[in-house]
């Protein structure tokens, strides 16, 4: 299990990140554009993903991570269950996510950290 707590210092964590409403949630974002919001109240996150990468993260477990079941799902909004999800893997789902929406001058590090750590 991850805790909001946990979430909201990951998500802040990367370069830029910032921490701003929106609508009933929380959202967080990198030069405007949004990377993940979070539902306290059903202790879920929503976050921004390429279609390929969606399809990665989501072959893991279906009940711990899914495209959200309508037209944003399809866009590659990718709803996450905070209970279910350890935090090494909300780690690089966040890491994905804000790369997905992050200036390159910003995403570069660290998808180099991440491509390092592949090898």
């Amino acid at each position: 299990m991850t805790s909001i707590h946990t979430f909201r210092n990951i998500a802040l964590s990367l370069p830029e990140a910032e921490e701003q409403p929106h609508f009933e949630q929380t959202s967080f974002r990198v030069k405007k554009k949004i990377f993940a919001t979070l539902n306290m109240v059903e202790n879920r996150a929503c976050l921004k993903f390429s279609e390929l990468d969606q399809s990665a993260f989501c072959s893991f477990d279906r009940d711990v991570i899914y495209p959200v079941p309508n037209k944003w799902g399809k866009q590659g909004w990718t709803l996450i269950n905070l209970a279910l999800i350890k935090k090494e893997m909300l780690q690089d789902a966040l890491e994905t996510a804000y790369c997905t929406v992050a200036p390159k001058k910003l995403a570069q590090p660290i998808l180099a950290r991440k491509e390092n750590t592949i090898d």
